[in-house]
Order: structure tokens, then sequence, then C-alpha cells
């Protein structure tokens, strides 16, 4: 499964403060996304992490189908909208997540290139 990695460029000296902001996290009712593609293929949202050192804060999504239409999912999610809405006194660079257009546009400018991604084939894995 592909990952993603969205970073944020916080300020330093904050970082109990940003953890707080994600331990009440609300999770999605669901983790199957509304599917934007034309053939109706599924996307889905199968794990995140969010790590944190110094002025950098990382999150990292473990997804299914189409990155865009999990961007747009995620701008509808209220968790979603509350950590963007607590980490706005911590940012160094503003973020624009108010509206959904706001959201996605953020989100992919905040995607880091993904070097290598690595992981056992399905067979091996469910031995």
């Amino acid at each position: 499964m592909p990952f993603a990695a969205i970073s944020y460029d916080v300020k330093n000296g904050f970082e109990d403060e940003l953890v707080e902001v994600f331990a009440d996290f609300r999770r999605p009712d669901t983790s199957k996304v509304p599917s934007a593609a034309p053939d109706g293929t599924p996307s889905r949202i199968l794990s995140t992490a969010v790590f944190i050192r110094d002025g950098l804060l990382v999150r990292f999504i473990e997804y299914e189908g189409d990155l865009t239409a999990i961007a747009k999912f995620m701008a509808a999610q209220p968790g979603v909208r509350e950590v963007e809405r607590k980490l706005k006194p911590y940012l160094r660079t503003p973020r624009d997540t108010d509206t959904e257009e706001g959201f996605v546009r953020t989100f992919t400018a905040s995607l880091l290139r993904s070097v290598t991604q690595l992981s056992l084939p399905k067979a091996a894995a469910s031995s």
C-alpha cells in the first residue's frame, strides 16, 4: 500500500503542546473514502502516524486508491478540521485549510517526495 507524508512547518519549543493537539484526535467514522474515480475504484485510509522533531511535524498516511480523493475526504472530517484549527498558533508557515479547496491545495503543497516504499509481498505478509 502506498504512503503519503505531509509536512508541517511548526515553531520550535512546542513539541509537548503539539503532542497534545493530536492526543484527542477524533478518527473518521469510516476509512472508506467516497470514490472520485470514473471507474468507481474505492479509496481507503489504512493508517496514519504523526512524528515531530524540533520545527518539523510529519503526518504519514497509508492509503489505497486516489490521494486527491483522500485529501478531499480528510478536509471534511471534523477531527482533521479541529486539529488544523488547534495547530494554527504553532505554525511558522500558515496553512490555508479552512475550506476544502484550501485544504487540498495545502495538502498537495505539503507532500514530501517519496524516495522509496518497501513492503512484503502480499503472500509473504499473510504467512
